[in-house]
């Protein structure tokens, strides 16, 4: 099956959150009911067409904790938001 693929209009970004860690640096895994904040860091996955977009494809970035719509495409969760809300580009 070809995977689906998602291509942002306008000023929007399309993110891949990464997901939150699961083990502490102690060692003890935590459910994931312990975790209630959704990460702020992500992949940048595609880009809209408009010229204010200052991120690409590939690069990691952190963007605002509610900012965005959060949407699961074939079993993988993304975030579609404004370049607005993201905050910076991590290097």
């Amino acid at each position: 099956m070809e995977k689906t693929q998602i291509l942002p209009l306008g000023e929007n970004v399309l993110v891949a959150p990464e997901k939150p860690e699961k083990k502490t640096s102690a060692g003890i895994y935590l459910p994931e009911s312990a975790s209630s904040e959704r990460s702020q860091l992500g992949k940048v996955i595609a880009v809209g067409e408009s010229d204010k977009i200052k991120v690409k494809a590939g690069q990691k970035v952190i963007f605002k904790l509610y900012g965005g719509e959060e949407v699961t495409v074939d079993g993988e969760k993304y975030l579609i938001s404004n370049y607005k809300d993201i905050l910076a580009v991590i290097r």
